[in-house]
């Protein structure tokens, strides 16, 4: 086999590509061995003998797998996290989201009239001190109070 890099060299040059992608065709090899300029190559590109292979690209198959599963809220572990509790969900995102869900029970409540308009006034300034951390919570305490069945 006789060491075609210059021809190789050469090509990669002319066609404006890296070595690596240049493909020789091996039946083609002692002609292009005898190729020493640069329009003897041209040639042999416009005849086929020598070739530009195709780019290859990155996969993205692991990608997709992996994003499938973070879409069902795997691969979310200890290992996995970066920031701390409050950089993932900000505390007032938190907050934010807990006190509407309050709001829109006591609203609902008061509407349907189960809870009188005082203590629904006093409920919500009690959810809006942080007395209660959740709906459920919230339920219990009027259950507890005689308001809920």
């Amino acid at each position: 086999m006789t060491d075609l890099s210059t021809q190789r060299r050469i090509a990669a040059n002319i066609l404006g590509i890296g070595v690596h992608r240049v493909w020789l065709d091996p039946a083609e090899a002692e002609g292009i061995a005898l190729a020493t300029t640069r329009s003897d190559i041209r040639d042999l590109i416009g005849s086929d003998a020598i070739r530009s292979k195709p780019v290859k690209g990155v996969s993205r198959g692991r990608a997709r797998q992996r994003d499938e599963k973070l879409r069902y809220r795997h691969r979310s572990g200890h290992g996995s996290r970066k920031g701390k509790k409050g950089a993932r969900t900000p505390g007032k995102r938190e907050w934010i989201t807990k006190i509407r869900a309050l709001r829109a029970r006591l609203r609902e409540l008061r509407d349907d009239g189960t809870l009188p308009k005082n203590v629904y006034c006093k409920m919500y300034r009690r959810a809006k001190g942080g007395e209660y951390k959740s709906v459920a919570h919230i339920n219990a305490h009027l259950t507890a109070q005689g308001y809920l069945k």
